[in-house]
């Protein structure tokens, strides 16, 4: 493992340990050359899935790019970085066991939308603005009424 400190080709595993959820190994790290300590995480990847975006352009699926967005909805929220690694976790797992070896942009989206909606409606919200494309603030009126409707608040 390359040592991400000096570029050394070299490190000694320290420790390793299921994360909480049993989906990956977490290993403790340490550089051989500069003994700089560094945590890599190990994931069982069930199959290759191919994103297939809305212009039809097609990529492989990157897990840190969905927990980039994810996180970046669930800022400032009471929602902890193990909770966001569980969420998007569990919808790698669905898209790796699904049948289908490609997926569109909107099937994730909205998985992404189901998990936070019952978690935080505030994250909902600014992940669906992106998802969803609102381009006035009516449209967040309107997706904001809809929750309200739904919830009955």
């Amino acid at each position: 493992m390359k040592c991400p400190a000096c570029g050394h080709e070299d490190s000694q595993v320290k420790d390793s340990r299921p994360t909480e959820d049993g989906a990956a190994i977490r290993r403790r790290r340490q550089c051989e050359k500069c003994e700089a300590r560094f945590t890599t995480f190990e994931r069982i990847q069930l199959r290759e899935v191919t994103v297939v975006k809305t212009n039809g352009q097609r990529e492989p699926f990157d897990r840190d790019k969905l927990l980039r967005s994810v996180a970046i909805a669930c800022r400032k929220r009471p929602i902890d970085t193990a909770g966001i690694d569980r969420l998007v976790s569990t919808i790698q797992r669905a898209l790796e066991t699904q049948g289908d070896a490609e997926v569109s942009t909107q099937e994730i989206g909205a998985r992404v939308m189901e998990a936070l909606k019952s978690i935080d409606s505030v994250a909902y919200i600014r992940f669906a603005s992106v998802y969803r494309d609102f381009a006035e603030a009516r449209d967040f009126e309107e997706f904001a009424a809809s929750i309200r409707d739904i919830s009955g608040e």
